[in-house]
C-alpha cells in the first residue's frame, strides 16, 4: 500500500490518541457500512468524539459535512484534521478529557 499524505495524517492523529489513553477505532471502508463516516471514532472521557483526517487543502465532502453535522446535532464532537491543526486536535481532546465523564450528575 502507498503511503499518501492522508496516511500520514491518520497515523500521526493515532499516535496522539495512543499517548493520550483515549480509545478509538478506524471504522472500515468496505463499502458495507454507510458513506462519509469520519475515519476514527473515539470514545474520550465518555464523550463521543469522531475525527476526519485531510491532507494538504483537502476538505471534506459533501457527504462528509452531512456526518459531522449529525454527530454534533447529537451531542458528539466532530473534527476535521490535517498536518497543519494537530495542536488544535490535541486541545479539544485534552479539554474534553477536563470535563466531568459523561453521565455523571453534577
Amino acid at each position: 500500500m502507498a503511503d499518501t499524505p492522508e496516511k500520514r495524517v491518520k497515523r500521526a492523529v493515532e499516535a496522539m490518541l495512543k499517548s493520550m489513553g483515549v480509545y478509538y477505532f478506524f471504522p472500515p471502508a468496505n463499502g458495507y457500512g454507510r458513506s462519509g463516516i469520519p475515519d476514527i471514532i473515539c470514545c474520550v472521557n465518555g464523550y463521543f468524539v469522531a475525527i476526519e483526517c485531510k491532507a494538504g487543502g483537502n476538505k471534506p465532502t459533501p457527504l462528509q459535512i452531512r456526518e459531522i453535522e449529525n454527530i454534533r446535532l447529537a451531542g458528539g464532537v466532530a473534527v476535521v484534521t490535517n498536518e497543519n491543526n494537530y495542536e488544535l486536535l490535541r486541545e479539544v481532546l485534552g479539554s474534553i478529557m477536563k470535563r466531568k465523564p459523561h453521565g455523571e450528575e453534577t
